[in-house]
C-alpha cells in the first residue's frame, strides 16, 4: 500500500490517533477498541518483534527512510504521513518521536499462564502512574523479575506512556490482572509464592534479610505513591520488608525502590 499522506487533522482514516494525550479518555477507549499505540521507532520495533500485528502508522516524512524496512514488510498496512503540525493537530500533543502505530492488543494472559515456571513476580497495587508502571517494568525486565500481576484498579501498561517509558518491556514481561483484590493473593500463596510487601512498618524485616531466606517462589508487592500497600494488602501478605536508609530518609520513589528490591531479591 502506497504512504498516505495526510492534509487535515480531520482526517477519519486517523481515528485511532485522535487525543492520545488524553490519558483518562484512551485507558477507556483504546481497550474497547482492542488497539494500543506504540510511540518511537525502537518501541514500534519491539512491539513488532514481539509479534504484535500493526493496524496502521503514521510517521512524520522523516522517518519513512528509517523505517523502510518495517513499511515494506507490511504492505497491506496503511502508513499516513503527515507535517508534524497535522501529526501534532491529531494527537493532541507535540509528537517529537515522528513515528507511532496503531497496533491490535494481544489476547490477555491468564494468572496461570504468567505463572507458570515464575520464581520471581512484581505485584502492582492501584498503580495509576503511567511513568512509575512503565520504569517498573523497566527495571522488571532489565533484573530478573518473571511477572508482573497487576490489580484490577491498577493503570494499563498498554497505555501510550506506559510503553514509551518502558522501552517495550510491558512487551517483554508477560503480565496480567487480578480478578480480586487482595483475594487474588490467596492464588499466589496457592501457587506457592511467599508474599512480601515492600512498606515501612515496625515490624518490617530488610530486604537484605528476605533475600538471605532463600524462598525459592517470592512475590513483591508495591504499593501506589503516597499511600503505599493498603492494610488489607498488609495483612494478606506473609511480611513486610524495607529498603535500609540513611537516617532522614524515609522512602524512595516507587520505580526506585522496585530496582532496588529486583536486584537484591534476584535469582543468580
Amino acid at each position: 500500500m502506497p504512504l498516505i499522506k495526510l492534509e487535515t487533522a480531520a482526517d477519519p482514516r486517523v481515528a485511532d490517533y485522535v487525543a492520545l494525550s488524553d490519558a483518562a479518555l484512551r485507558q477507556r477507549t483504546d481497550p474497547a477498541q482492542g488497539l494500543y499505540i506504540a510511540e518511537g521507532s525502537k518501541v514500534l520495533r519491539r512491539a513488532l518483534g514481539a509479534g504484535h500485528v500493526p493496524r496502521s502508522f503514521f510517521l512524520a516524512e522523516k522517518w519513512i527512510e528509517g523505517l523502510a524496512d518495517v513499511l515494506a514488510e507490511y504492505p497491506d498496512v496503511p502508513a499516513f504521513v503527515g507535517a508534524p503540525g497535522v501529526l501534532d493537530a491529531v494527537a493532541g500533543y507535540p509528537v517529537h518521536r515522528g513515528a507511532l502505530a496503531a497496533m491490535n492488543r494481544p489476547t490477555p494472559l491468564t494468572l496461570a499462564h504468567v505463572l507458570a515456571g515464575a520464581l520471581r513476580v512484581a505485584v502492582l497495587e492501584d498503580m495509576v502512574d503511567h511513568v512509575n508502571l512503565g520504569a517498573i517494568f523497566r527495571s522488571a525486565a532489565a533484573l530478573g523479575i518473571d511477572a508482573v500481576l497487576l490489580t484490577p484498579r491498577a493503570a494499563d501498561p498498554l497505555y501510550r506512556r506506559a510503553v514509551k517509558v518502558s522501552m517495550g518491556a510491558v512487551f517483554q514481561v508477560p503480565w496480567a490482572r487480578f480478578a480480586s483484590w487482595p483475594g487474588g493473593l490467596a492464588e499466589l500463596r496457592e501457587a506457592g509464592f511467599h508474599i512480601a510487601a515492600l512498606e515501612l512498618t515496625d515490624d518490617a524485616s530488610t530486604i537484605t534479610e528476605l533475600a538471605a531466606a532463600g524462598h525459592d517462589k517470592l512475590a513483591v508487592v508495591l504499593g501506589t505513591e503516597g499511600d503505599g500497600v493498603s492494610a488489607a494488602a498488609l495483612d494478606a501478605a506473609d511480611e513486610a520488608v524495607l529498603i535500609p536508609m540513611r537516617p532522614g530518609v524515609d522512602s524512595l520513589n516507587v520505580a526506585a525502590a522496585s530496582a532496588v528490591a529486583f536486584w537484591e531479591l534476584r535469582v543468580c
